[in-house]
């Protein structure tokens, strides 16, 4: 027997440090930002700086104004879902002034004003982006992203800058307020989007709107703007002055009292339902028509899913959901709404305010936007 020696030498492979000519190339990528993130799963709000990508030659930068707080910012900061990380910053509903553009754009110039809602990115390429209906894209880059994709992370609007492909940015009338049309970004398409595509955007008919926040205040509007009839159906007896004096709702349904329900059977064409929690949809599907349509856009928790009955759908009625709208969509909405005089009913608040804004949001305490003062109260 022949005995081998073999002797191994572990070579230890030291990285290489970034020298100072790659750190100064990755700086000329970005640009600085600074916002207002939530840290951790306490939602708490506070101040920080981090950076954004240079304009591209198909970007446009904007200096925001005002940015809407919706509903799902509060889920994001405080991980309502299990998966946001941190640190998060929230907004989708941005309205400010274009400062640079990238040498391909044509859509704005330096000085317009445009918008951001909730979708800056998709692949551009499957049957939902070809029909320009982005936001159902499998592939969907959302304007603050709540989980890490692979490195590309996006800060949402809580911040003094936004960079975005023209493509996803929206074109904001001059005749729009800035504070009241930031919430349409994202409450407006998202019950406007439904009404023009199930057909509940016809003069005459008879539209159902179940719960007066900040989604179905604008879905009154935007009926009323369509010469529909409108019943608001609530369980807060308090909102009918709202609805009816403010709102200019033709009715009031207290849904808990049974003979207002009982009196409505079979009297609507569609119903707009905008509520998050769980509850009973049998009521509302007796409110409807024959062929009537019941849309469901509150975002309600898997955990506890809805019931739908079967016999009510037998007089040929329908229950569906809907998302918000794509890019030409949002800006056929923007545009209307500034035809027609539409915005949001908003309380303007300074940044500093965000964290007890998050708490009355969370508890109802908002008529019926929050929207945030970005360009004369973020201070850095």
């Amino acid at each position: 027997m022949i005995a081998i020696n073999i002797n191994i030498k572990v070579v230890k492979i030291i990285k290489p440090e970034i020298s100072i000519w790659q750190r100064l190339q990755a700086e000329e990528e970005t640009q600085k930002a600074f916002g207002w993130a939530a840290k951790d799963s306490s939602g708490i709000l506070s101040p920080f700086h981090f950076t954004r990508r240079v304009n591209g030659d198909n970007d446009i930068t904007i200096k925001i104004l005002f940015c809407g707080i919706c509903h799902s910012d509060l889920h994001i900061a405080r991980n309502d879902f299990g998966i946001s990380t941190y640190p998060a910053v929230p907004g989708h509903e941005i309205v400010g002034v274009v400062t640079q553009v990238g040498k391909e754009v044509d859509k704005f110039k330096v000085g317009d004003r445009a918008g951001v809602g909730c979708l800056i990115g998709s692949c551009g390429k499957c049957e939902n982006c070809q029909d320009d209906m982005e936001s159902y894209c499998s592939k969907p880059k959302y304007t603050n992203t709540i989980f890490d994709d692979g490195g590309a992370r996006t800060y949402g609007g809580y911040s003094d800058i936004y960079v975005v492909n023209e493509h996803f940015a929206i074109r904001i009338p001059d005749n729009l307020s800035l504070d009241g049309g930031a919430p349409l970004l994202c409450a407006g398409i998202t019950v406007f989007s439904p009404m023009k595509y199930f057909g509940l955007d016809r003069a005459g008919m008879h539209v159902g709107v179940v719960g007066l926040g900040g989604l179905g205040h604008l879905a009154v509007k935007f009926a009323k703007a369509f010469g529909m009839k409108v019943t608001v159906i609530s369980t807060s007896p308090s909102k009918q002055s709202e609805a009816t004096q403010q709102l200019g709702a033709d009715s009031f349904i207290f849904s808990h009292d049974s003979k207002q329900m009982e009196a409505a059977v079979g009297t609507m064409n569609g119903i707009i339902d905008t509520v998050s929690a769980v509850h009973p949809l049998k009521p509302l599907l007796d409110l409807l028509k024959t062929k009537g349509k019941l849309i469901m856009v509150g975002a309600q928790s898997l955990e506890k899913p809805l019931e739908v009955p079967a016999m009510p759908l037998l007089g040929r009625k329908l229950v569906s959901g809907s998302m918000a709208g794509g890019i030409k969509e949002t800006q056929e909405m923007i545009d209307f709404a500034a035809k027609h005089s539409i915005a949001a009913d908003v309380e303007v608040i300074p940044m500093d305010y965000v964290n007890k804004a998050m708490d009355r949001l969370a508890e109802g305490d908002v008529r019926y936007r929050f929207v945030i003062d970005i360009a004369n109260t973020l201070l850095t």
